[in-house]
């Protein structure tokens, strides 16, 4: 009997659509937005690290890494504000189901996994279009953008946010900006990198579409939705449609304009304190008539002596007490004698002193000048006199 030959099925494999081609970019330039403003925005929380002052150099000065970190937060509201105008056109237009909001059933989902993890229950929660874990992930991300958002701005325009809140507005809203940046890159690194990178390598959001057995894995539910028909979409009769793109049409404007006055204000609104200041006026020089009578000579004015009390406790409180004053930014208090040398001054040896290396690396934010530099330096090289 001849032997048969087994034959193999060669069809290509289906594949589900995920995530359209907007909602792909959305995702890639958010992506590299968050990334930019993660690796900009870390080291002026910690700026004082040798990493981050490395990092400084490296880029030209602090105030470049600053304003690369604007440009990527305008950015990030830009793709937010798309994001926003596409789901109000999917559900006011399209009519498209809200799959991204928490419902009763994700309860059930929660009880029915943890029922699974200590062995009660055979398999997971059969999930639909997406899971509680994802629709938690993307609230996050809600909340962390308007925190951003808005801390950024009160940060960006601080002259204007005290007229109408309190000075420690500031401070505060600074300590949430920085609290809320760790924590969303926590979250991405600990979170989002663990489910779609490490537990499963989930490349839809990059293709657009699953295989049949990813969806078998991650989301039966929509699966079976799928197949028994329930998630094909019927055409729009063109009146309908367009009577909904009447309605969607003048929000969306009215969020336009909203958006771009905002942008004007949040960019434009505040330039400088100094310019805060009134102008100089302009008085006519006196000349006299009678020659001017041979002038003494000028006194020398006295040099402050090189002491704490005299020279560098003043100096330290007018460029650095921002920062380093009771506040002690980074655990570093220059207000205070103890405070300076029990950590960035080392008696005697200037070159030693972590003050004068970052100083001399320059691109401080609390840069000194060449001679008020070589002041501290020579206080410090005479033992950083205290009195």
């Amino acid at each position: 009997m001849p032997r048969m030959n087994k034959t193999t099925d060669t069809s290509p494999e289906k594949k589900y659509v995920r995530f359209d081609p907007l909602q792909r970019i959305q995702h890639i330039v958010f992506l590299i937005s968050f990334s930019i403003l993660g690796f900009t925005g870390l080291p002026q929380k910690f700026p004082l690290s040798p990493i981050s002052i490395g990092f400084f150099n490296l880029f030209g000065g602090v105030e470049v890494v600053r304003e690369i970190h604007h440009v990527s937060a305008i950015v990030m509201l830009i793709v937010s504000l798309l994001h926003v105008l596409e789901v109000l056109y999917r559900i006011l237009v399209l009519r498209t189901p809200i799959s991204m909001i928490p419902w009763i059933t994700d309860i059930k989902h929660v009880y029915d996994d943890v029922m699974y993890y200590i062995g009660r229950r055979k398999h997971k929660a059969y999930y639909g279009r997406y899971s509680y874990a994802e629709k938690a992930e993307y609230l996050a991300l809600i909340w962390g953008t308007v925190v951003m958002a808005l801390t950024g701005f009160m940060m960006w325009n601080p002259i204007s946010t005290v007229r109408f809140l309190p000075g420690e507005a500031i401070p505060a809203a600074k300590a949430a900006h920085g609290g809320e940046a760790i924590l969303a890159v926590l979250a991405i690194i600990l979170w989002h990198f663990y489910h779609v990178h490490v537990k499963h390598l989930n490349k839809s959001m990059f293709t657009g579409t699953l295989s049949r057995e990813e969806m078998e894995h991650e989301h039966p539910a929509e699966l079976a939705a799928i197949e028994a028909g329930q998630r094909d979409v019927k055409p729009i009769a063109p009146d309908v449609l367009r009577k909904r793109q009447m309605i969607y049409a003048p929000l969306a404007l009215i969020i336009l304009v909203a958006f771009g006055y905002g942008m004007y204000v949040f960019l434009g609104y505040e330039t400088t304190s100094v310019t805060t200041l009134p102008t100089r006026e302009d008085a006519q020089v006196f000349v006299p008539i009678t020659p001017t009578p041979q002038p003494t000579a000028t006194p020398a004015p006295a040099n402050a002596a090189l002491t704490w009390d005299e020279y560098a406790g003043p100096l330290f409180l007018q460029k650095c007490g921002a920062c380093h004053g009771e506040s002690a930014l980074g655990g570093l208090n220059l207000s205070t004698y103890a405070g300076a040398v029990s950590n960035v001054i080392v008696p005697g040896d200037a070159e030693a002193s972590k003050l004068v290396q970052i100083q001399s690396a320059g691109g401080h934010m609390g840069q000194l000048s060449e001679d008020e530099l070589a002041k501290v330096i020579e206080w410090i090289n005479n033992n950083a006199p205290e009195k």
